[in-house]
Parts: C-alpha cells; sequence; structure tokens
C-alpha cells in the first residue's frame, strides 16, 4: 500500500498565455510520519521525437508531511523557447507533474497541451517564427494520465517484492525424484501408463464442441511517452475519469476543478 495517495491535482489557470506560470492546486494524503519530504517536479515535453528537448520547469520539497489530508499549489514557469524547435513550438505537446519520495517516483500525473495562436490571422498564415505574445495554451485538464509506481517508503517491509524472484542456486540444486514418486514398481508405472493412453484415446474420439476463437485483442492503454513506461517497479495506470475505485486510486472530477475534500486541512510546510 502506498503511504502517500494522490487526491486531486487541479490546474488553476487554464487556458492562459504560453508565457504565463503554471499553476496546479495538489491534494494528498499521507497515511504515515514520513522521515523525508516529498520532491514535486513538473516537466514540459520540447519534442516528440526526442527527449533531449524535456525540460523541468521547477522542482519542490513539501514537508514534513503531517498525517491526513494535505493540500498546496505548486506554480512553475514557463518553458525555455530556447531550447524548443521553432516547429513544435505550436500544437499539441506533454507536460509531466510528477511526486518522488527520497529520490523514487511514485506517481506521475500527464497533461496534453494545446499552444495555438489566438488571432485569426496568425492562424491561417502561420509566420516561420512563432509569435509568442500571441500564443495561448490550453491544458487537458479533464483527461489526466495517472501512473503510479510501487516503491520502498521508510521501511523494509513497504518494499515491492521482486519477481520474479532471485533464484541463485536453483541450477545447483538436486531433481526432486524423491518428491515425485521416483522408486515406485515398474509394474505400477505401467498401469499408470496404460489408463493414460486409453483416456487419451477416448478424448481423440470426441465431438469437437469448442467454439470458433475470438481474434479480438484488448485495446492496449496510451503512453504519453515511450519513455515513460521502462519502470522496473510494479506500476499502475488509468485514466481519471469521474470516481476511481480502491484505497490506490485518484479521484479528479470532470472538469479538472476544485472537489469538496475531508474537513481536516492541515497546513503544510514547503521548502
Amino acid at each position: 500500500m502506498s503511504v502517500v495517495s494522490l487526491l486531486n491535482v487541479s490546474v488553476l489557470n487554464n487556458p492562459a498565455p504560453f508565457t504565463a506560470p503554471y499553476e496546479f492546486e495538489i491534494t494528498f494524503e499521507c497515511v504515515e510520519q514520513l522521515k523525508s519530504d516529498l520532491e514535486w517536479k513538473l516537466t514540459y515535453v520540447g519534442s516528440a521525437t526526442s527527449s533531449e528537448h524535456d525540460q523541468e520547469l521547477d522542482s519542490l520539497l513539501v514537508g514534513p508531511i503531517p498525517v491526513g489530508v494535505n493540500k498546496f499549489v505548486f506554480e512553475a514557469g514557463p518553458p525555455n523557447l530556447t531550447r524548443i524547435p521553432n516547429n513544435e513550438i505550436l500544437g499539441v505537446t506533454v507536460i509531466l507533474l510528477t511526486c518522488s519520495y527520497d529520490g523514487r517516483e511514485f506517481v506521475r500525473v500527464g497533461y496534453y497541451v494545446n499552444n495555438e495562436y489566438t488571432d485569426e490571422a496568425l492562424i491561417n498564415e502561420p509566420p516561420a517564427k512563432p509569435v509568442i505574445d500571441k500564443v495561448r495554451r490550453n491544458i487537458l485538464a479533464e483527461k489526466p494520465r495517472v501512473t503510479r509506481f510501487a516503491i520502498k517508503w521508510d521501511s523494509e517491509e513497504s518494499a515491492p517484492a521482486e519477481f520474479p524472484p532471485d533464484q541463485p542456486d536453483a541450477d545447483l540444486a538436486n531433481d526432486d525424484e524423491d518428491a515425485y514418486g521416483a522408486g515406485e514398481d515398474d509394474e505400477e508405472v505401467e498401469e499408470e501408463g496404460v489408463k493414460a493412453e486409453g483416456e487419451d484415446a477416448e478424448m481423440e474420439g470426441a465431438d469437437d464442441t469448442a467454439g470458433p476463437k475470438d481474434d479480438a485483442s484488448d485495446a492496449g492503454s496510451e503512453d504519453l511517452e515511450a519513455e515513460s513506461s521502462g519502470s522496473d517497479d510494479e506500476e499502475d495506470e488509468e485514466e481519471i475519469e469521474g470516481e476511481a475505485n480502491g484505497d490506490d486510486d485518484m479521484e479528479m472530477d470532470e472538469a479538472g476543478g476544485s472537489k469538496q475534500l475531508p474537513a481536516h486541512n492541515p497546513d503544510v510546510m514547503v521548502n
């Protein structure tokens, strides 16, 4: 079970000019006293073809964390235009809001962002170099993609189990002949073999009653970033739409706005 659960993220200024800061109201719950702070980061994906244009807009340490429901506002500046190719400033991109504990990321929220002109003339005839003062960003706040990772918290008991488990001496172990009837009379083995053959023959003569196989395949979940799926930790992805179920699930309202929270809202110190 996760010690910290993300309950809600609200985008406070949306839509907004491209050069405006990003503002998020974040609500989370902590069920145990933590020794370290939580580190929140906001990353802007500058290019769909290369991660070298990604840039961390801001990071924030939050703590000490009291047990219960906590809320704070995370503000980050706009991206540096010199690090984004001119042909990728306009159009759809992605921002990633992540939280880590002791250097281990345990939750990631991704949003699509559409950067577009507000001037009709620029929409019809966009210049080679974007006019940033006329660009507006619109975050698709009602469709976040949430990914959770199982991590170790303060105790060893909280560490996720390895899968598959390490078995370094498996090849050196003796065969399990004694446990599986080794040394039985040859007569008994032969009798069992005859019985098995008889059963097989009977099955072969039966009519095939199985229906045609379905060619339909399960639809895979959509990744915001290809590199986001390369984690060794156990992860759980979901697209939040309405209510979510389970202790580790997050509840966001459809419009991305604030929702009514429990009455207990202790202050959180932001470093």
